[in-house]
């Protein structure tokens, strides 16, 4: 009777990697950064009503999460996004529309030529009304071989 053949070594899988083909005008750090603001300030409701006359302390400081129109979350992310060069923000504009599906990867440069036309002074409040504005981003950063991965422990 013959011997079983031993156990092969299993080949370790590793998913397959997405290698950034495209370079961004906008650094990679300073690209999560924005997403982080755009999450923090994405979190953000309506303010609940004013006169309720609770105790800040039961309320489990849930009016940090209120919009107010002197908002710093709202100010630090618009300050950053208008911190940007066009070039920066022309990425910015185009990563959104692929996040949020309006183009492909693929269509990369028809979505930066398009960002590039439609890019204005008033493109801090375009892109603040996006809902969603840092999933879109990270999404769109992602198709491209992007990630904020290693910078997201440090919360930047």
């Amino acid at each position: 009777m013959a011997k079983p053949a031993p156990p092969q070594p299993v080949p370790s899988v590793e998913p397959p990697s997405v290698e950034p083909v495209i370079e961004l005008n906008i650094g990679l750090q300073k690209l999560c950064f924005l997403i982080v603001k755009a999450r923090e300030f994405d979190a953000k409701v309506e303010p609940s009503d004013l006169d309720e006359g609770s105790n800040p302390s039961d309320d489990g400081m849930r009016a940090v999460l209120e919009d107010y129109a002197d908002d710093p979350t709202l100010a630090e992310l618009k300050d950053a996004i208008d911190g940007l060069d066009d070039d920066e923000v022309v990425d910015v504009i185009a990563l959104v529309w692929l996040g949020r599906g309006d183009f492909s990867a693929d269509e990369w440069a028809e979505a930066q030529a398009l960002a590039r036309e439609r890019h204005t002074a008033r493109s801090a409040d375009y892109l603040i009304g996006i809902p969603n504005l840092g999933d879109c981003l990270e999404e769109g950063a992602a198709q491209l071989g992007y990630s904020c991965e290693e910078f997201e422990i440090d919360r930047l």
